[in-house]
């Protein structure tokens, strides 16, 4: 029987050890980076969220265009309330890249490969510069399209679609990086 209350005191002691360490020193540790990794991920969706944001704006002011002043067929209050229309989408354009700039140190570092830090950090810096410049908007809509579809086709597109396109989206990347740096700022 003595053996029998020793083998079950030692087994207590060692489980409420255990259950202490466990508690003070590997629980707090994993929820610290559970914490860390929900931030990198909610990073990384916001990062995509804000560049399909980009394109879906970026379609709309292309397919919905004001028609010249003296053109019958748009009311004065159409006009207004596509001229609404167009400002709104041009504020979730200029809010999109914005938030791009001032948090690209969140997303683009959370990837393993110098290159996507690298290609994330580009296109977030080119997008603002983009939406900052003077040039027509027309021009602006054009070089915003061929910057974002490259990258977001990169980071969250399906594994194939990365891959087979990999090297198309990088050279239409850097076409587009020559076009903007290549254009004169202002008209």
């Amino acid at each position: 029987m003595p053996n029998t209350v020793w083998t079950l005191l030692v087994a207590a002691v060692t489980a409420v050890v255990t259950a202490l360490a466990v508690g003070l020193f590997v629980t707090p540790r994993m929820e610290a980076r559970k914490k860390r990794l929900g931030e990198v991920h909610t990073a990384r969706d916001t990062f995509s969220t804000n560049m399909t944001r980009i394109i879906s704006a970026c379609a709309s002011l292309q397919r919905f265009q004001l028609p010249p002043d003296g053109e019958s067929g748009l009311t004065p209050v159409a006009r207004e309330r596509l001229t609404g229309e167009r400002e709104r989408w041009w504020q979730q354009i200029d809010d999109a890249t914005r938030w791009l700039i001032d948090n690209v140190a969140l997303y683009a570092g959370s990837w393993p490969l110098p290159d996507l830090i690298q290609f994330a950090t580009a296109y977030a810096g080119n997008a603002r510069i983009v939406v900052l410049s003077e040039r027509e908007e027309a021009t602006k809509v054009e070089l915003l399209i061929a910057l974002t579809v490259p990258v977001q086709r990169q980071f969250f597109g399906f594994p194939w679609s990365r891959a087979r396109h990999h090297v198309a989206d990088r050279q239409s990347f850097a076409e587009t990086l020559a076009l903007i740096g290549g254009e004169p700022s202002a008209p």
